[in-house]
């Protein structure tokens, strides 16, 4: 199972019920790749090690496609046919998944059914990426806007978080353990450590 969100401050909560159910139900999950970056990025570390993990037979499945892609059209395909050519097929809730009914197919109906499914990825690998094009365009107009009225001051941190994370680490768990527990990753729980560190430094008394 390939689990993903865009950013450290992201976690993956929502998308580990996937792995619960699929327990539940029975079936064998041979490993669970979690990831914290951009969908749009082809060199995603955990995506490049699932593919490489991949055995045939074996199923991929994801929250929703645009965890797996928000490519351009003609590179997502790529990592579809890539996924493929292990011998493996992609599995996504909310996608049509005709797999099971062409394994019992033959002749032109088989062909059919394959290319329905074809075409339904195709779509959905599109959309995925045309969200991630409006979404970005909107960011870049509300930027635009705001730094035209005097407003945009950058990215907010989020302070809870990083409450928790300097929380964890003053009770003396270590940098992997910490991510671990806050849902990011060991580079923020870094960044947000060393900050903190700065801060108090800068505050302390002198002698």
């Amino acid at each position: 199972m390939y689990l993903r969100v865009s950013t450290d401050e992201q976690d993956l909560t929502r998308q580990e019920s996937i792995v619960a159910g699929a327990r539940a139900a029975g079936f064998y999950i041979a490993a669970v790749y979690r990831e914290k970056a951009s969908g749009a990025r082809p060199d995603r570390p955990e995506l490049l090690r699932m593919v490489a993990d991949l055995q045939p037979g074996e199923v991929v499945v994801a929250e929703k496609i645009d965890r797996i892609s928000r490519l351009p059209l003609p590179e997502a395909e790529l990592l579809v046919e890539t996924i493929r050519g292990r011998g493996a097929r992609l599995a996504v809730p909310g996608i049509v998944d005709l797999s099971d009914l062409v394994a019992d197919s033959a002749g032109v109906a088989r062909i059919v059914l394959e290319a329905v499914q074809d075409m339904l990825l195709r779509v959905a690998l599109q959309t995925a990426r045309d969200d991630y094009e409006t979404r970005r365009e909107r960011q870049r107009e509300g930027i635009d806007i705001a730094k035209r009225a005097g407003r945009y001051t950058g990215r907010k941190p989020d302070l809870a978080h990083h409450r928790r994370i300097v929380g964890l680490r003053e009770a003396g768990m270590s940098i992997a353990k910490t991510a671990e527990l806050a849902g990011c990753s060991i580079a923020h729980v870094k960044r947000v450590t060393a900050l903190h560190r700065a801060r108090t430094a800068a505050v302390a008394p002198t002698s």
